[in-house]
């Protein structure tokens, strides 16, 4: 018998026995009502930045008070109209060396985590909300849920070739406990929610 029949033999003989899995685990469910209430202060507690605006248009306003010029906003979102609006797939990824901001709609929105689902069709390219420095994800006040569970219990996750939760600011001080920001994603997340239906 070799030394790897022998390791398997006894690894095998002494294999703990089999212990049942848990029942049906009851999170606290958020009250539809108070969800947009948590997911803010969600957002706003992992750095992100949150504005509940009346419409699109305002969303477009807000960005043009805040930030120097369109020309280095991509923006996705039909109706803010302010930045470049992306009209198709990029596939030259040189043209987001300098982007500054990406205005993305989003699906739906968590309240325990501050996450928002994104998916490839709001995206001309997979990697924008990962490469800008500010990220804006747009979602409507009305797919915000409490937990993750109902999240995925609302989503078909299968319906899209590509989708992700995002919540930010990205963050990391796992290198000698320095604080860093924007290591591998957006330096700062805005959500606006509003009340109409993103198109």
């Amino acid at each position: 018998m070799s030394s790897r029949e022998e390791i398997l033999k006894r690894v095998k003989a002494n294999k703990p026995a089999a212990t049942p899995l848990p029942g049906q685990v009851a999170f606290t469910p958020v009250p539809k009502e108070e969800a947009p209430a948590v997911f803010t202060k969600t957002v706003e507690g992992i750095g992100g930045i949150v504005n509940f605006m009346p419409d699109l248009p305002a969303i477009g306003a807000y960005l043009k008070k805040h930030f120097d010029g369109p020309g280095r906003i991509l923006n996705t979102v039909k109706g803010v109209g302010f930045g470049t609006e992306a009209t198709g797939p990029i596939t030259e990824g040189h043209v987001l060396g300098t982007l500054e901001m990406a205005v993305v709609a989003g699906r739906l929105g968590v309240a325990e985590n501050g996450a928002v689902w994104i998916t490839e069709e709001d995206l001309p390219a997979r990697v924008l909300p990962f490469i800008c420095e500010h990220l804006a994800l747009v979602i409507p006040q009305s797919s915000i849920v409490g937990t993750m569970h109902e999240a995925y219990a609302t989503l078909d996750v299968a319906a899209s070739g590509y989708g992700a939760f995002i919540a930010g600011a990205s963050r990391t001080a796992d290198i000698e406990q320095s604080l860093v920001i924007g290591a591998h994603g957006p330096k700062r997340v805005h959500v606006f929610i509003i009340q109409e239906a993103v198109s």
